[in-house]
């Protein structure tokens, strides 16, 4: 790797640390107007915006910030057991809470998959939907078994967390239950998502990371097992 290389990999992981430091405090700003906007969304503005600012291409700043922050996502999403083992279990009714992950699993993949079927997509369209209920890196990895398009995956993760997150905080008006939010935070919106839950309570927070890492587990069992026989 040329030093070159390395400036930019530095410069590009900077512009994106900034940018999601800064989406808090802007984020915290427009919450006295306006509540409900996912802060993942004001972090990708301030990244267009420093970007345009000190003017480095768009293209020049992904290939250089990909490799980094794919590498890291994955042992972001390892972390998620850290709060995970935090969670007080006692008194947790933990069948009813499997049994909602494993509708949430099913549900996630199968329904998406449905939509595109009776919009007739595209076959390679069909399996890049299985993947919309979980995270990006156990997505990507489901996605490779499945021969799936990683790109298509890559994209509708990425898009079904951001409208998940917006879409939740609306719904939320009326639940109370910081568990009940925290959860389906994580399975609906799962990484992004995560990230909202923390910004509600570090109970919801912690539920968040709950249905996250097991919603993941549990796709990555069945999903592959179930695409692979039949096609």
């Amino acid at each position: 790797m040329s030093e070159l290389d390395s400036t930019l990999i530095l410069t590009a992981f900077v512009i994106t640390l900034v940018a999601h430091v800064g989406a808090k405090y802007v984020l915290r700003y427009l919450n006295r107007y306006i509540r409900g906007i996912p802060m993942i969304i004001i972090a990708i503005c301030l990244t267009l915006i420093i970007l345009f600012i000190i003017q480095i291409p768009y293209n020049s700043y992904y290939a250089h910030a990909k490799p980094v922050f794919d590498r890291l996502l994955g042992y972001s999403t390892v972390l998620l057991a850290v709060p995970l083992a935090g969670m007080d279990f006692k008194g947790l009714p933990v069948k009813k809470l499997s049994l909602i992950v494993v509708l949430a699993s099913v549900v996630g993949a199968i329904l998406p998959m449905s939509l595109s079927y009776l919009f007739a997509l595209q076959s390679d369209t069909l399996l890049a939907f299985a993947t919309r209920s979980v995270t990006t890196p156990v997505g990507l990895s489901v996605a490779q078994v499945i021969n799936a398009p990683l790109v298509m995956a890559n994209l509708i993760i990425i898009v079904s967390g951001i409208l998940g997150a917006g879409i939740c905080r609306i719904l939320f008006k009326n639940i109370q239950d910081d568990r009940a939010k925290g959860l389906s935070l994580g399975l609906v919106a799962h990484a992004i998502g995560t990230v909202e839950a923390w910004q509600i309570s570090p109970t919801a927070g912690r539920y968040a990371a709950f249905g996250l890492a097991i919603n993941g587990m549990v796709t990555a069992v069945w999903l592959p097992i179930f695409m692979l026989s039949i096609t």
